[in-house]
């Protein structure tokens, strides 16, 4: 299924148009690293129907959407040893929603990440460095009987 719009940086990643380091993908959804991770091994989950915001989808997509969501979070924690984990998703830019095509973030926490209680700032992380850490994911998803990208 291809995306709706061109004018979307989501889309031309599900189009191929654009790189992305990507850990899965089926015909309705596709993960991939995100490049200037909250921490390391920060994961953006999308459908590939283009949605501005949560609000357009029909519930049964939405269900499907987070069941992809828990399977790869599952993989993720046990590849990086990660100690918790947020998944956050945002609607609309008070939201800080930056980029408009429906998006889940899954992004590890370790021990070490806040010691003062805030976020950890975001960096940009090399392609190779990005494509290390998809590996150990990938791996991990083949555990739980999950075909990797």
């Amino acid at each position: 299924m291809k995306s709706d719009t061109s004018a979307c940086i989501f889309c031309s990643i599900i189009d191929d148009k654009l790189k992305a380091v990507k850990l899965y993908e089926d015909s309705l959804f596709v993960a991939f690293m995100d490049r200037y991770p909250i921490n390391t091994g920060h994961t953006l989950v999308l459908p590939k129907r283009h949605y501005e915001n949560i609000f357009l989808m029909d519930d049964k997509e939405i269900g499907k959407l987070f069941s992809t969501v828990s399977f790869l979070a599952k993989a993720i924690v046990k590849a990086l040893d990660a100690k918790g984990l947020n998944i956050g998703q945002n609607n609309g830019r008070a939201a800080n929603q930056i980029v408009p095509h429906v998006h889940v973030h899954v992004i590890p926490r370790y021990n070490y990440d806040s010691p003062n209680g805030r976020w950890p700032s975001r960096t940009l992380i090399s392609d190779e460095e990005l494509d290390k850490i998809a590996q150990k994911i990938k791996t991990s998803l083949t555990v739980y009987g999950i075909k990797a990208n």
